[in-house]
């Protein structure tokens, strides 16, 4: 038998790695349905996207796998999985023995199925073969029409402007970033986009497309826009079905424990297809995060090893786009107050969103020293005189206890 994770995306590529440096000598098999090993999702909407020269993609190099005495099992799709058996079915009628399983089955682009969404020169940016039809078909002058408005759709838009594209975004809510930001942030980066000459058409929704063999036109309602090609960007779906069908207790993703255990003995999940508990924020999520994928898959080789490592982290997130990197830590949801600190016009920045003058969220835009901050005191109370002069160092504001 065998350690098999099922998925071939960053927490299974670090499980794997995690796993060896345990001390792990058992066989691992990773199944992947890309032809690739394991690569970096948010590098796609950004820097590779971008064409830059020395854009990291794979976590590690091909041969690292071999080396370690990791098999990977590309361009191959697990079908079933049989809790009771400990036994994965790969399509075409391989079967693999597990004595412990990860499924790291990640998470789908939202497909929008409406009159003519089979046209050429509609894409979605998930996969590393995504990105890569995208970038053969965007050239200089081309009118791109992004329909949603989330960080993928505006980092593509920055990708896109620079390199000379006639963009527009559509989106269907009457803001920008209406699910993850405030109005306030919304509005900051609704005037970036304008200004670097991006169209922003909010409270637009997409009725259909047109043209013969490829897009020519977007339609909403009863205008319709102009199109080279599409990139769809409404969201993810996580991939739970193998875990339904095998009895694997799931509600928004498959529910783990906070060791990253499934309902199922021997059976862990871990990444975007993972709705854990949060000691931290005090309640259950499904995180499409990195960092989160990367800290669960160290946390699941652990006690794949007979450790007891639990997770417990605050969430962070990162964003770039032109020249501003947006980084994120908790939720500014969870705030019932916000400060903002630094000079907006200058585009540096941050925004702290505080709960009963505790620190619960940050947003810097070109402030990494806010940002890093903002991740240490987490849920420390700050003396609110002086906070906005960005002079004063976070820390320097912390409250006795």
């Amino acid at each position: 038998m065998a350690i098999v994770i099922i998925g071939a995306g960053q927490a299974a590529g670090q499980t794997a790695a995690s796993l060896r440096q345990e001390g792990s000598d058992e066989e691992i098999i990773i199944i992947g349905e890309e032809p690739h090993v394991p690569y970096s999702r948010p590098i796609l909407s950004k820097e590779y996207l971008a064409g830059h020269d020395g854009a990291r993609v794979f976590l590690r190099a091909e041969k690292f796998y071999g080396d370690k005495n990791i098999t990977m099992k590309t361009n191959q799709r697990a079908e079933k999985i049989d809790t009771a058996a400990k036994t994965v079915t790969i399509e075409g009628g391989e079967v693999v023995a597990y004595s412990k399983l990860l499924i790291a089955t990640g998470s789908r682009a939202r497909i929008l199925n409406i009159k003519g969404s089979d046209l050429k020169g509609i894409f979605y940016l998930r996969t590393l073969d995504d990105v890569d039809q995208i970038k053969n078909a965007m050239a200089p002058g081309k009118k791109l029409v992004i329909v949603g408005g989330g960080y993928i759709g505006l980092e593509v838009a920055s990708v896109a402007k620079t390199c000379g594209l006639d963009v527009t975004v559509l989106e269907a809510a009457d803001r920008i970033l209406q699910r993850v930001t405030t109005p306030e942030m919304s509005e900051f980066y609704d005037d970036l986009h304008s200004g670097h000459g991006v169209k922003l058409l909010k409270d637009t929704g997409v009725s259909g497309f047109e043209g013969t063999d490829t897009v020519t036109h977007v339609c909403c309602g009863d205008d319709k826009i102009e199109a080279d090609m599409v990139i769809v960007g409404i969201g993810i779906i996580p991939n739970t079905e193998l875990a339904v069908d095998a009895g694997i207790e799931c509600d928004n993703g498959i529910v783990v424990d906070e060791r990253c255990r499934t309902s199922v003995e021997d059976v862990y999940s871990a990444g975007d297809c993972a709705n854990h508990p949060n000691p931290i924020l005090g309640r259950r999520l499904r995180l499409e995060s990195v960092p989160n994928a990367m800290d669960q898959a160290r946390v699941v080789a652990a006690n794949m090893m007979g450790k007891d490592k639990t997770y417990a982290a605050v969430p962070w997130f990162w964003s770039d786009q032109y020249d501003l990197k947006l980084q994120m830590v908790g939720f500014s949801a969870d705030g019932d107050t916000q400060v903002v600190r630094g000079d907006k016009a200058a585009n540096k920045f941050s925004v702290l969103y505080l709960k009963d003058g505790a620190l619960v969220a940050v947003d810097a835009v070109n402030n990494p020293a806010d940002f890093m901050a903002g991740k240490q005191l987490y849920g420390k109370k700050l003396n609110l005189d002086g906070i906005t002069d960005a002079g004063i160092p976070l820390k320097d504001l912390v409250l006795p206890e």
